[in-house]
């Protein structure tokens, strides 16, 4: 008999790595009878098994008052706090709802619980687990500390009160083992560290006809060699790396490609990249507009791909980060065997490299080393092609469905006392 888990969160719609890493965990459950259902401000799930709540999702007029409100000043205003609260309760009465509907037996709340982009939600979970003991298991992505934008706050009351809450019905999940420590340092509160993972046990496929467009249709010849930056362009990405590297590789082939937008943070940073990519004579490719969710024909007659046709056609994956929550693209360079370029991001140093994966690494800033080393990538098919190969097997050994699935079965087996996962 499967478990009914309820997965709560802000938005599942996609491909945020909330939304993306929620879904796995789904597939994985599924496998094994347990059936998903699924809360949240903004949803692309099965609407049979979805609840979508508007005021859930951080975007929603209400929540962006009072986000704007609650952060950047040290005081609130009494409409703020009754706001949030009258929210809370709202939001706290759906909950109930959603547990009644489906008839749940667990919930599985995705980043609600840690970044306050939400804060009725959060209060609003809090408040019911605390109400009703509901058994919880609370995935933690990223925390407020760890963004500045929340440091200067007139909430720090609600953020220490659901963010996380310390409740014993709950229990933790960080997916790196900083995040691990920064909770138990901070709050007393132990987890159970829970990698991000891709399925290395399908080998993905080769790519079809279709793929096969995809550099044609970005202006990209048959021998251009593409540099691909498959994030989206915002500082922490260090796309600048990127483009040095291209830069002082001196040939014209070499194209940087990157399939992402902007998103949230503005468009100033793109700016400073397509001028410094003109001064290095950079040919820089932002094919935003035709790397999507799904294969799709766009009203004008072209081609969107996803961004599994995009790494089928790249011959190198940039990755020069300062900052990553944990790192989905440097797992998708292993699973599509690419070569990839990585700078030595705290989370990679802690819980990736250890593992003995074969890149190339950079430490803050581009070297003549490094430059050789991505050089010889390129002449040396047989060099690159067994420093792939070894990749995929570092990632199926340590960042593989049947990881997270031996994770999940001790969490679920607490609540459920069911070992069937």
């Amino acid at each position: 008999m499967g478990v009914q888990i309820g997965f709560v969160g802000t938005r599942f719609a996609g491909t945020d790595g909330v939304s993306l890493e929620s879904a796995k965990w789904a597939q994985v459950l599924w496998d094994h009878r347990h059936v998903s259902h699924w809360y949240s401000g903004m949803s692309d799930r099965d609407d049979e098994t979805s609840m979508v709540v508007p005021h859930a999702y951080f975007g929603h007029s209400d929540i962006q008052w009072i986000n704007r409100r609650a952060f950047g000043g040290l005081t609130r205003t009494p409409d703020v706090t009754q706001r949030i609260y009258a929210l809370a309760d709202y939001l706290k009465g759906t909950i109930y709802e959603f547990t009644r509907r489906y008839n749940l037996d667990l919930l599985i709340v995705q980043n609600a619980l840690c970044i306050p982009m939400n804060i009725p939600l959060g209060v609003a979970l809090t408040h019911f687990i605390a109400e009703t003991g509901f058994p919880t298991i609370a995935h933690h992505h990223d925390f407020y500390w760890e963004r500045d934008r929340f440091s200067v706050s007139a909430v720090t009351d609600l953020l220490w009160m659901a963010f996380p809450p310390a409740l014993p019905q709950i229990q933790n999940v960080t997916i790196n083992s900083f995040a691990q420590q920064d909770l138990a340092h901070r709050r007393g509160l132990s987890s159970i560290l829970v990698p991000n993972v891709l399925d290395f046990e399908t080998e993905p496929p080769e790519p079809d006809e279709y793929a096969r467009q995809f550099r044609k249709d970005i202006g990209l010849d048959e021998n251009d060699i593409m540099f691909l930056q498959p994030t989206r362009v915002v500082p922490r990405k260090g796309i600048e790396h990127a483009i040095s590297l291209v830069a002082a590789l001196k040939n014209d082939r070499c194209k940087l490609v990157i399939s992402h937008a902007s998103g949230d943070e503005g468009d100033e940073y793109l700016h400073s990249l397509c001028d410094l990519a003109e001064s290095h004579g950079v040919n820089l490719i932002l094919c935003d507009e035709l790397v999507g969710d799904k294969r799709a024909i766009a009203p004008d007659g072209h081609r969107i791909y996803t961004l599994a046709d995009a790494y089928s056609q790249a011959d190198f994956i940039t990755y020069p980060s300062i900052y990553e929550g944990f790192g989905n693209a440097l797992l998708e360079a292993f699973y599509y065997r690419k070569p990839l370029l990585v700078n030595r991001y705290s989370i990679y140093i802690a819980d990736i490299e250890p593992k003995g994966a074969k890149v190339i690494a950079m430490d803050g800033y581009l070297t003549k080393d490094v430059v050789a080393k991505v050089q010889k990538i390129i002449d040396d098919p047989e060099y690159r092609d067994e420093m792939v190969d070894y990749n995929y097997e570092v990632g199926k050994a340590f960042f593989s469905y049947s990881v997270l699935r031996r994770k999940l079965r001790a969490l679920v087996t607490n609540f459920t006392g069911q070992d069937n996962l």
